[in-house]
């Protein structure tokens, strides 16, 4: 009996060891991506579904389709910003029936394309992303917010941030799943993750006649840590850039 109390307790005690030796090191940080301030780190457009009420000449919809910063504006909750210019994305919509419409705000490059197209533009999530949380002012639809994650083997990820059957603004926040990948086994080890859109879901019991909603401060929880090993420098994506002219798996 008491030998096999003594192995018991040596097992345990080995077992602890290895779990406190191999204690990983972390590094969180909260980033913002966007704050809308100061117009804003990127440019965002806004388009819906099929069904989206947009002025054509002939239609008069109350609540036409309409983007925009909204300068001076700001959750309270959050605090004032510090800058003084101060804003947030802005849209008011209606749709022509009711369903499961959608909008979304999608980040672009600065110019657009030879037809004059809008080109997306995915934001970096820095280090390895555990949560993203943003600033919603909703008006009590029965209506909710995703935002799509796109991995480094081009897969979009669909991660729910929340409803927005509320009045004023909330913050939203969701994990981002494991099965989401943000490294790999190979050097660098480290994967990046993008914001693409978030997208506004109307529900087909809910009205759509016409309403405002607003976002503010899009950040992440992420983990900046990165293992340091001889020759990291080897792979940083400047050095792979200058020495063999091709760029570094991000």
């Amino acid at each position: 009996m008491k030998r096999g109390l003594f192995v018991s307790i040596l097992l345990v005690l080995i077992l602890g060891g290895g779990l406190i030796a191999n204690e990983v090191a972390t590094n969180m940080q909260s980033v913002v991506l966007e704050s809308f301030d100061d117009g804003g780190t990127y440019r965002w457009i806004v388009r819906g579904n099929r069904f989206l009420a947009v002025e054509d000449g002939e239609s008069n919809f109350a609540f036409p389709f309409e983007y925009q910063l909204v300068e001076g504006v700001w959750p309270n909750a959050m605090g004032r910003p510090d800058t003084d210019n101060p804003g947030v994305l802005g849209v008011q919509a209606s749709f022509t029936r009711r369903g499961y419409n959608w909008l979304e705000f999608i980040p672009v490059e600065d110019e657009d394309d030879a037809n004059g197209n809008p080109v997306p533009r995915g934001i970096p999530l820095p280090g390895r992303p555990e949560r993203i949380d943003l600033w919603a002012w909703g008006s009590n639809y029965a209506y909710y917010l995703e935002v799509q994650l796109r991995d480094h083997r081009g897969i979009v990820h669909n991660v729910r941030l929340g409803d927005l059957n509320f009045g004023g603004w909330r913050n939203l926040a969701a994990r981002i799943p494991n099965n989401i990948p943000r490294a790999v086994r190979t050097v660098p080890q480290r994967r990046t993750l993008e914001i693409t859109k978030i997208v506004l879901w109307t529900r087909p019991a809910e009205s759509v006649e016409g309403f405002h909603f607003y976002l503010d401060q899009i950040k992440v929880l992420t983990d900046m840590f990165e293992q340091p090993f001889d020759g990291s420098g080897l792979a940083d994506p400047a050095f792979v850039q200058e020495t063999w002219g091709t760029q570094q798996r991000q």
